[in-house]
């Protein structure tokens, strides 16, 4: 259940900083880079977070 969540929190951050690059006048282009680099992240974040550990033999 935890996954969902932080993939929430990363999306509702992207859009935060989306709207502030939105107000301060940045190029189209760099707000999709920002935006694109954020997601992966906090993707890998989530993943890494939430995967479940490898049982040991």
């Amino acid at each position: 259940m935890s996954f969902p969540l932080y993939l929430l929190g990363t999306i509702i951050l992207i859009g935060g900083v989306v709207y502030v690059c939105h107000l301060t006048h940045m190029p189209s282009h760099w707000v999709a880079a920002i935006a694109i680099v954020l997601l992966g992240a906090g993707v890998m974040g989530a993943v890494s977070s939430t995967r479940q550990k490898d049982p040991s033999s």
